[in-house]
């Protein structure tokens, strides 16, 4: 399939129809508690990095699928409303990703997932579009989407000179043949722990986790770490580099760290160094922390300009 312009980010990934409810507190096993009145919003990790990266100003395109039902409708408008290129986006006759969240009274999230159509997106599905990794810049790759898919897409990009950015969520034990074609891997603190079998509790066993990774392969990792900021164990230097969070008060972290993730790889693409770009990306989640659901809390580019301006 061609295109009318060239993207600067393709995210291969999920959709999902986020069905959130605030609670004072997550429900104890046989608990029934009263929660607020159902939102349905539009996530899944894919989409969401997509629409992070397009509110900044870059050219993203998506590889996915949701079913051909109303969830699927709203999913697909949405990123169209946001200019991601959905041109590559099937629809499936299994029922559209969603996620059950449930947000506690500190912001804090419990999410239970339904892959549904995510389930269902193949090297097929890469490979039919595969001609035109060689315009991408950078390729986004989460693991809502089956492993093997995930796996070839990296490989598909890797030999393309695109930047492979890896967000190992939700965590899983992952193979070598990966680890060996990506540029980028950015787990949280707990998604690091379950990658490494190391207890990450701090800045010294987030370096000793992420050095014990890059025996694996020829990667950068950057740690998020919510409110005590970035992580960059760079596969260069043997020098690591904490850069601290934006103080915010958080409403709701889901979709923050998608939120560093598109701000990130859009930063990169501008030009800006590793550290900077690590820094721009802190406030695009501090930004998203800050305001209810997904993809509506994630900023702009003027948004973002404008509060580290205020910094």
């Amino acid at each position: 399939m061609s295109h009318t312009f060239k993207y600067d980010i393709l995210v291969i990934g999920s959709l999902n129809a986020d069905l959130v409810v605030r609670a004072p507190h997550f429900p104890r096993p046989g608990e029934t508690i009263s929660g607020d009145d159902l939102q349905i919003i539009p996530g899944g990790k894919g989409a969401n990095q997509a629409v992070a990266a397009a509110r900044q100003g870059a050219n993203v395109g998506m590889i996915g699928r949701v079913g051909k039902d109303g969830f699927g409708d709203v999913l697909l408008q949405n990123l169209k409303n946001n200019r991601v290129d959905i041109s590559d986006v099937e629809r499936d006759d299994a029922s559209t990703g969603t996620a059950i969240i449930v947000v506690d009274e500190a912001g804090q999230n419990s999410i239970i997932l339904s892959a549904g159509a995510n389930g269902k997106v193949t090297r097929e599905d890469v490979k039919k579009h595969s001609p035109g990794f060689q315009a991408m810049q950078a390729v986004l790759l989460q693991l809502e989407i089956p492993l093997e898919t995930v796996v070839f897409a990296a490989q598909s990009s890797f030999g393309n000179d695109a930047l492979v950015i890896l967000n190992p969520a939700p965590a899983r034990t992952l193979p070598d043949e990966l680890f060996k074609v990506i540029d980028y891997l950015i787990p949280n603190e707990t998604e690091l722990s379950i990658l490494s079998g190391i207890q990450v509790t701090d800045l010294a066993s987030a370096e000793k986790a992420a050095r014990s990774l890059q025996e694996h392969g020829n990667f950068s990792v950057l740690v998020t770490m919510g409110g005590n900021g970035a992580l960059i164990v760079d596969k260069f230097d043997h020098e690591i580099k904490h850069i601290p969070a934006f103080k915010v008060e958080v409403a709701d972290t889901t979709a923050a760290g998608d939120a560093f993730i598109g701000g990130f790889a859009s930063a990169l693409l501008r030009g800006l160094k590793v550290e900077e770009a690590v820094k721009y990306a802190n406030a695009c989640g501090a930004l998203a922390a800050t305001k209810f659901g997904a993809q509506p809390s994630l900023p702009t580019k003027e948004e973002v300009e404008k509060f580290i301006k205020q910094g």
